[in-house]
């Protein structure tokens, strides 16, 4: 496929489309590190999470069909997911924003990049097929899409400012997502346990998706009660 080819053209608008497409989780990850941030440091993390995070996915999509096939890799992550959802719902308390005004940027910024990697897992075999091995293609299509995935976050960032619940819908979207990481673990054998209870593996997905949601919605409000009752004065 020779550089500016029609059929290169093509691929490459493939690539931009299904990594926008694809982006929509990661966007919502990066608005919900960054807003605890203070303003002039919320469009570092946003600017720099994304370049970093899409340099990532290059790296990951080179070698994502040996990483897709490694047992307990999808489990691990998942477990991960759920554990920053949690984490994203907690409020700072006094302590918490005297450490973000010393390292909060660069927490952020790995809050950001270990969710992408976790959920770049999958999407990355799209963006691969879309890049037909060419290595130049894919390198690329990322690029172009980095400015467009800093404008998804940034306008998120906004709504998320003026309806503080879009955190919690956030929240509950990585614990789904961490279901559905879950089931599709290849060390797990997850058909027999399916069988038994009469669903498809698509259904097998939703189910663990939503218990997924349901765990960090349930966990993150019980540690977000005992945070307030703990910081209340005797």
């Amino acid at each position: 496929m020779e550089f500016g080819s029609a059929a290169f053209v093509l691929a490459l608008i493939q690539i931009i489309w299904v990594n926008i497409l694809l982006s929509g989780d990661n966007a919502v990850v990066i608005a919900l590190a960054a807003r605890s941030l203070p303003a002039h440091q919320q469009k570092k993390a946003i600017v720099i999470g994304s370049a970093a995070a899409i340099v990532m996915r290059i790296i990951l999509t080179l070698v994502a069909a040996q990483l897709l096939q490694l047992p307990w890799l999808k489990l691990i992550g998942s477990l991960l997911l759920l554990y920053i959802g949690i984490s994203l719902l907690l409020p700072e308390g006094e302590e918490d924003e005297g450490k973000l005004a010393k390292d909060g940027l660069m927490a952020a910024i790995r809050t950001i990049l270990i969710a992408d990697l976790v959920m770049s897992l999958d999407n990355v075999i799209a963006v691969a097929a879309a890049a037909m091995g060419n290595t130049v293609l894919l390198v690329l299509g990322l690029a172009i899409s980095i400015p467009l995935v800093i404008f998804g976050s940034t306008l998120l960032l906004k709504v998320i400012e003026r309806f503080p619940l879009i955190v919690w819908l956030g929240a509950a979207l990585l614990g789904f997502i961490a279901g559905e990481l879950f089931v599709n673990d290849p060390a797990l054998h997850t058909e027999a346990v399916e069988a038994s209870m009469g669903l498809s593996h698509h259904g097998a997905e939703i189910a663990a998706g939503v218990l997924g949601a349901v765990i960090v919605l349930v966990v993150g409000k019980v540690l977000m009660s005992r945070r307030r009752s703990g910081d209340q004065p005797a």
